[in-house]
């Protein structure tokens, strides 16, 4: 079988969105190429990266895809244009923007990537592994298992690094957690194995529902969380003593409209996903429905901020 590359340039901002778009074109996988996070690899000491230089240009993030090459080809290439222009319609920033594809012979492209992600910490305590490596727990670590070839969202990710160091302190025993666009579904196994009682994952697109909940099973957390479609909480019901957002910016402002309905008086907001120039549309925007920063930080161009309803 021949199998097409398809190619785009992005932005930082518009990468996980995009990967959502190529897994529900059918591709199996997705290989990412952020020299921002290459360059934190090479600096980290942890990988043999002699013979690649520090990037210079970190703005552009190269998204790709393999699709089989077959008579649903065509039709998955202009379907994948129109929703990457309709992201640019919604202010999702694209650019360049630049999209290619090449055709390829039959090969094992889906294990390509592996060699570029290997355990990592990204918390005090938590540790990302994936599935086919081997890692012993170090005192009171916590191991999460991953297999990012089916999906986004591994916590390399400077959105998703800095939502696993919040919630090593935000969570509880026994507390509940909503998870609101919960991708690979890793925020809420990290907030089961850190000891929360119950958890609802949820995300508007239900095509990656099967694979959070491989990734729930993979874990042995399935009794603690339930998995379902929804747009933000419109088919989430009671109250939670945590609700997480690590999206985008304007999905979060419109997250406010039903916080109120979804979130105990003492509750927390978790949100990241803020690319930079967004931080203050947020703010504002909680302001106005009564919340107020509890906590901010920023790397590599992102937010992610933890609000609280103000007294």
């Amino acid at each position: 079988m021949k199998w097409c590359e398809v190619s785009i340039q992005t932005t930082h901002e518009a990468t996980e969105l995009i990967s959502e778009i190529f897994t529900d074109l059918g591709a199996s996988g997705v290989v990412i190429e952020d020299p921002e996070l290459i360059n934190d690899y090479i600096t980290s000491g942890k990988w043999d990266y002699t013979d690649i230089p520090i990037a210079t240009e970190t703005e552009v993030v190269t998204v790709k895809a393999y699709l089989p090459v077959n008579g649903e080809l065509e039709g998955r290439l202009q379907t994948f244009n129109n929703e990457v222009r309709l992201l640019g319609e919604r202010g999702v920033s694209t650019v360049p923007g630049i999209i290619s594809t090449n055709e390829l012979e039959d090969e094992d492209w889906s294990d390509t990537w592996k060699k570029y992600f290997h355990t990592e910490k990204p918390g005090d305590r938590i540790v990302i592994k994936p599935t086919w490596e081997k890692y012993t727990a170090k005192d009171n670590e916590i191991v999460v298992e991953l297999d990012p070839g089916a999906a986004f969202g591994t916590g390399t990710h400077a959105t998703t690094s800095m939502c696993i160091k919040e919630l090593e302190q935000l969570v509880q025993p026994g507390m509940t957690v909503f998870d609101i666009g919960t991708g690979s579904g890793i925020l809420s196994i990290i907030a089961a194995k850190l000891g929360a009682a119950s958890i609802r994952a949820v995300d508007y697109d239900d095509s990656v529902l099967k694979i959070v909940q491989e990734n729930i099973e993979q874990n042995h957390v399935e009794d603690k969380i339930s998995v379902g479609q929804s747009d933000l909480m419109k088919n989430v019901q009671g109250k939670a003593n945590l609700v997480i957002a690590n999206i985008v910016a304007d999905i979060i402002i419109r997250l406010f409209d039903q916080l109120d309905d979804h979130l105990e008086e003492d509750g927390t907001l978790l949100t990241s996903g803020i690319i930079e120039d967004r931080i203050d549309d947020v703010i504002n925007a909680a302001a106005a429905h009564g919340y107020g920063v509890v906590k901010r930080n920023e790397s590599k161009g992102w937010a992610c901020i933890t609000f609280k309803k103000q007294a």
